[in-house]
């Protein structure tokens, strides 16, 4: 029985132990007997997923909702005392908020779905000594697998031979440089090419980085091959694979309930609890007081059916969805609705930095030649006709001539360069496609037309560089190497340095520490810098000049941030790049400080749990990242009461998405995966989008807590009222009819109308609330009791005023209470609007639909009142126009 090597294990195997461990056979592959053999051990190369519940056991699982179950106890006792409309209208509620659920819930676990698409449906390979192609699930260790430009690579595969073989493992490290791979051995105790340096408290240490970025043997399944071509040894397949890991991470990871959830579930229990204690009361003391028990049970039935907001699940959702429609608006599509109000819960954005936080476009800013000749770039993107190069004096760099030391910088980076651009992007490496986009605007790169190139000695990790040796057609047999690669190696290499593109100069060590220091001022503002050199060979360099490269920030992008920073949200970035690139573009968009903590991968490893949640309010940025670590960066976070946003574009960030409060992914740059594991989509991948669904998600839950407020306060009111009647043993002012007509009104277009107020532009100024905080705060219990007592006070005001005529209870008093009672609940509808502002500050007219809903209710509240039909079912008479202003 073959088993399956990890990366770690063949990365520090030589090739030919690599073959012997899997037994393989490097020229003809294994023959098909052999490979059917090990498939009956090794199995197929694909993921199994969990048995989910069938469908409509998923179904039923949303009435464990104790809301929902409240609501169905009360239809039944609706149905039971055959008052069947509101039994109707009940279930029904009850069935929109349960398939709503249902959905939102079978479409997120599509997500694990999508993890096998990814992998690729075909792999090319060497079997019995032929080239065949056949289905990449039956792959097994030892399979000789061929890569070429465009392959997603089907498993994880040992580099065996590498011919310009570049892979993008962006999904799995962040990085947006696509990675030479070789077929060299790398020893274990030297994985890692460099040191990186770990800031805390304003002093760096030095530590190693051994993570799978630096495996450049090892070709991950679900990677894709940018350019070149090569043969490996398949080491781990399905489960086995890096890949496999991550799929079992996110099987294991479970999606938290929402604030909003927790709180709805917490209002369903209290409202269970004090709803049917008091209707219980008010029962048992008109039993006693010798009341008719029939009555009683009537009474008690309506009551329980209005003081039930069977109302508040449907508004939820209608508020979320027209939440959902405003993002849509704003280039966010949301895919589960209770994530638009966990964005208002927020305290804290772990945000990747490529492509989120920056535009993910590589761009040459400034050109510098060894004679200290500058030029600037303006423009971004790789679009050439987007800017121009000029000299410090404004002057135009176009073409060779006039200005050879800029050209000739710009030159080799145009031929020393292996990128294509097609349709304003780049099919290569993102700095090599800048410099062809440099070349373009310069008007030089028509001189790769006249060179033929004859060798090329690719970038590697270890050297830094990348060397091309060319000839110009129109001169054969004249041979000139050309290198670039990073500033430090380049100057190691080279013997002198070239004034004006051509006049070879000895390098001197004042000239070489100036080089130095230009290149280190670029570097700390936040540019890549690229060296350029040119010679008849490797052993005759002459430096040439260098290039500022920089990934832009977004447009925007601070000023976001700091919006949301001034709202008491903490952001924070979670990147796998180094850590230079992250703290100068952490300083650039203003989140870190020079004296702010940063913190790496390896660095998270070293940590325990309970150290890492001590040290990770302090920092800001997590360089070096992992999925792993970025897993462990969430639950940290989450384990010391924070709610955590976290946004991502690779495979690598699925597992994070899924575990955090509200996952965010890019819909330019992510992969499906992502996507789908993911509660909301940012489709132009701008930070900014998440600074107006912060907004969005504060106003939602606003507009919620506005609803529940006129919900309970018209239901404290309408409990009260009778539990005082009943209590000093005073006849009823309401009967089960006129409670239960004040039950539609709370329930109805009036209620339904709050949902979709418009939101506070000020309301992104709030601090993220308390999650742990219920939705029936102490603030909004004293409003709520404030209004009932409103209510209360001008009901029983009128009703006993109108009695003490006669003494007797006519249907002339109970019309007059009862119209009173709905009077004030619609006037309680209005100051409902906003808890923050007074009703002319906000415009009587700016909620078109609770204007509608307030004209339709009195309308009906006067039919009630004059149609001889409804008279009878609610026991009102005709009032006088004098009588009701009397």
């Amino acid at each position: 029985m073959i088993q399956a090597l990890d990366v770690y294990t063949a990365s520090s195997s030589s090739t030919e132990e690599c073959i012997a461990k899997l037994r393989a056979d490097p020229e003809n592959g294994l023959s098909q007997a052999e490979a059917t053999r090990r498939l009956g051990f090794s199995g197929y190369n694909e993921f199994e997923v969990k048995k989910s519940e069938s469908l409509l056991g998923k179904y039923f699982e949303q009435f464990k909702n104790p809301l929902i179950c409240l609501l169905l106890s009360s239809a039944i006792v609706s149905t039971f005392m055959k008052q069947f409309d509101d039994a109707l209208s009940i279930t029904v509620a009850v069935m929109i908020v349960v398939t709503v659920g249902f959905v939102q819930e079978y479409r997120s676990e599509k997500t694990l779905e999508k993890l096998n698409r990814l992998v690729p449906p075909t792999a090319h390979c060497i079997r019995d000594g032929k080239s065949v192609t056949f289905y990449a699930k039956e792959l097994v260790p030892g399979d000789l697998v061929l890569l070429n430009t465009g392959d997603r690579v089907p498993a994880d595969v040992r580099i065996l031979e590498s011919i310009q073989l570049q892979i993008d493992e962006s999904s799995f490290t962040g990085e947006n440089e696509a990675r030479y791979k070789h077929s060299n051995l790398i020893p274990a105790n030297s994985r890692t090419p460099h040191v990186n340096g770990i800031i805390v408290n304003g002093h760096c240490n030095i530590e190693c980085d051994g993570g799978i970025e630096h495996l450049d043997n090892i070709a991950f399944m679900g990677t894709l091959v940018c350019s070149g071509r090569g043969k490996g040894v398949v080491i781990g397949t399905g489960a086995n694979s890096k890949f496999g890991e991550v799929f079992q991470l996110m099987q294991s990871e479970e999606s938290p309930k929402t604030p909003l959830q927790n709180s709805m579930d917490q209002l369903g229990k209290q409202l269970s609890f004090y709803s049917l204690g008091v209707i219980g009361l008010i029962f048992f003391i008109g039993l006693i007081q010798g009341r008719p028990a029939m009555d009683m049970f009537t009474i008690g039935v309506s009551l329980a059916v209005a003081a039930i907001p069977e109302g508040l699940p449907i508004v939820v959702a209608v508020t979320l969805a027209i939440g959902v429609m405003r993002m849509g608006n704003r280039n966010a599509v949301v895919k589960k609705l209770s994530a638009v109000e966990t964005l208002g819960c927020v305290t804290v954005i772990c945000s990747d930095k490529t492509g989120t936080l920056t535009k993910n476009m590589m761009t040459a800013c400034v050109v510098i030649a060894a004679d200290d000749c500058q030029a600037e770039v303006t423009g971004t993107g790789y679009d050439p006709s987007d800017g121009d190069c000029r000299l410090q004096n404004g002057e135009l760099v176009s073409g060779s001539e006039r200005h050879p030391s800029i050209a000739c910088v710009i030159e080799i980076g145009c031929i020393c360069n292996n990128a294509q651009l097609a349709n304003g992007t780049v099919i290569g490496q993102p700095t090599e496609g800048a410099l062809m986009v440099l070349a373009m605007k310069t008007n030089i790169d028509n001189l790769c037309n006249n060179i033929r190139r004859l060798h090329e000695i690719p970038f590697t990790s270890d050297s830094k560089w990348m060397a091309v040796q060319v000839e110009q057609l129109n001169k054969p047999g004249e041979v000139e190497t050309l290198v670039k690669g990073a500033i430090d190696r380049i100057l190691d290499i080279c013997i002198g340095y070239l004034e004006n593109g051509n006049i070879k100069m000895p390098m001197t060590k004042e000239k070489y520490d100036q080089i130095i220091q230009t290149a280190s001022g670029l570097g700390q503002s936040g540019l890549r810098v690229i060296g350029m050199a040119r010679g008849s060979d490797m052993r005759s360099l002459y430096y040439a000049g260098l290039v500022g490269i920089l990934d832009p920030p977004r447009p925007g992008c601070r000023q976001s941030i700091e919006i949301v920073q001034s709202a008491g949200v903490s952001v924070k970035m979670v990147t796998g790049d180094g850590l230079e690139t992250a703290t100068t573009i952490g300083i650039r968009l203003g989140l870190h400080k020079q004296n702010d903590n940063c913190l790496s991968g390896p660095q998270i490893d070293d940590l325990k749990d309970s150290e890492l949640e001590q040290l990770i309010q302090s920092v800001t940025i997590f360089y070096r990242a992992s999925p792993r670590h970025k897993l462990r960066i969430v639950k940290a976070l989450q384990n010391i009461g924070e709610v955590v946003a976290m946004t991502g574009d690779g495979v690598n960030d699925a597992v994070a998405l899924k575990k955090s409060d509200i996952g965010v992914a890019m819909g330019e740059s992510g992969t499906d995966v992502c996507k789908e594991a993911a509660d909301m989509v940012l489709i132009n991948d701008d930070f900014s989008t998440i600074k107006a669904a912060i907004e969005e998600g504060k106003g939602i839950y606003h507009n919620i807590t506005n609803f529940v407020k006129f919900q309970l306060s018209t239901s404290v009111a309408a409990l009260s009222l009778i539990a005082i009647s009943t209590i000093f043993h005073f006849e009823n002012p309401l009967n089960a009819m006129q409670i239960l007509w004040i039950n539609i009104i709370m329930d109805g277009p009036p209620a339904q109308s709050l949902g979709v107020e418009n939101v506070d532009a000020d309301i992104i100024k709030q601090p993220p609330r308390n999650v742990r905080e219920p939705l029936i705060n102490r603030s909004l219990i004293i409003s709520i009791i404030s209004s009932a007592a409103i209510i209360i006070s001008g009901t029983l005001f009128v009703f006993y005023k109108e009695m003490a005529a006669d003494n007797k209870i006519t249907p002339r008093d109970t019309t007059m209470t009862f119209t009173c009672f709905v009077l004030f609940d619609m006037w309680n509808a209005l100051s409902c609007r906003s808890s923050r502002k007074m009703i002319w500050e906000i415009g009587l007219f700016g909620n078109r639909m609770f204007c509608l809903a307030l004209v339709g209710s009195l309308l009906c509240q006067l039919a009630v009142i004059y149609f001889k039909p409804l008279q009878h079912i609610f026991q009102t008479e005709a009032l006088t126009i004098f009588g009701i202003l009397n």
